[in-house]
């Protein structure tokens, strides 16, 4: 079983002011003259971690890591402001242009496949291919499983503890409910709903329960960002049509995809990526028999891991 590569320490880090308002965190690691890979985190609002680089050969990787607008270190923090899908695929163009990148492997789980997929069809002539895991095709279905109705029944205790911070009156809409209190002028509302949505996520992320990872999403620091900016886009259809990313597969259907997904992912449920699978017949997807939604569940991670070391090989 394949697990992470050793941690090493960025070689280029820099703030690229992408708008008046909107500045983010750029870096890069590995090799200089390597393979050009994106990482593009989850959330929305999820930011990066010095455990992301490790999912790719350091010597064979030029390594690029990004926090998008108002989470991570870029800058304002959990700013709702001009922050839209279409924002952060234009982002991305601003980074792989201030980088002299001219194509990229993409590199993106839950929301990170998300947009992945979602840039890749604006510019498939940036992309080298795909490597996605936790498929997450943004369908209002897909965001009332987990937030509404769906996982709740599979995890009701950690459900009732989510819903408690939201009268009873107002839980027929708990997406409304929350982003209302999430974007409150009162400090103490938008913390509490902000802790009780972050956890709610971490909590549903592994398969066995993991403390570490719970730990990271009730940060407070983290929590704010992730809980107001994820909101802000679900709220919103993630500023896209309804069943877009299907729809729109076949401006990507050459590209090399590989699909990483566990068979227990009650964040993401497996469906989506076999929706996924179904619109891009050259993909490859590896279900993970013994995993949930987390990058950092054993069996996931050797099949994200093998699948940079494989395109290494193939891009070589």
């Amino acid at each position: 079983m394949r697990v992470p590569y050793p941690d090493i320490h960025p070689y280029h880090e820099f703030q690229l002011q992408v708008s008046d308002l909107h500045s983010l965190y750029v870096e890069e690691s590995g090799n200089p003259k390597g393979i050009p890979v994106v990482f593009i985190h989850g959330g929305p609002g999820g930011g990066t971690a010095p455990a992301h680089r490790s999912f790719f050969d350091p010597e064979k990787y030029r390594i690029i890591l990004f926090d998008q607008r108002g989470c991570g270190r870029s800058t304002p923090h959990s700013s709702l402001k001009e922050n839209s899908t279409d924002h952060l695929i234009a982002d991305m163009e601003k980074i792989r242009e201030a980088l002299n990148v001219d194509q990229w492997l993409l590199f993106g789980g839950s929301w990170g496949s998300t947009l992945a997929l979602l840039y890749a069809q604006a510019h498939p002539e940036r992309v080298l291919g795909m490597i996605l895991r936790g498929i997450f095709l943004c369908r209002d279905q897909d965001i009332q499983w987990f937030y509404q109705r769906g996982a709740s029944a599979i995890f009701p205790d950690y459900w009732k503890e989510y819903e408690q911070v939201i009268p009873a009156s107002e839980r027929g809409d708990m997406l409304r409910a929350f982003y209302k209190r999430l974007t409150a002028d009162n400090e103490i509302a938008r913390m509490s709903a902000a802790k009780a949505w972050s956890v709610w996520e971490g909590r549903c992320s592994t398969l066995a329960p993991n403390h570490d990872i719970v730990d990271h999403f009730a940060d407070p620091h983290f929590a704010l960002a992730m809980a107001r900016i994820e909101a802000h886009y679900f709220i919103n259809q993630a500023f896209i049509k309804p069943n877009q990313i299907i729809d729109d597969c076949h401006k990507i259907s050459h590209l090399k995809t590989t699909i990483v997904h566990g068979r227990y992912d009650m964040v993401c449920p497996i469906e989506q990526a076999l929706a996924l699978y179904d619109a891009l017949p050259e993909s490859e997807l590896h279900i993970v028999r013994d995993a949930g939604h987390s990058a950092f569940e054993k069996g996931i991670t050797d099949n994200l891991i093998r699948a940079t070391d494989n395109f290494a090989l193939s891009l070589a």
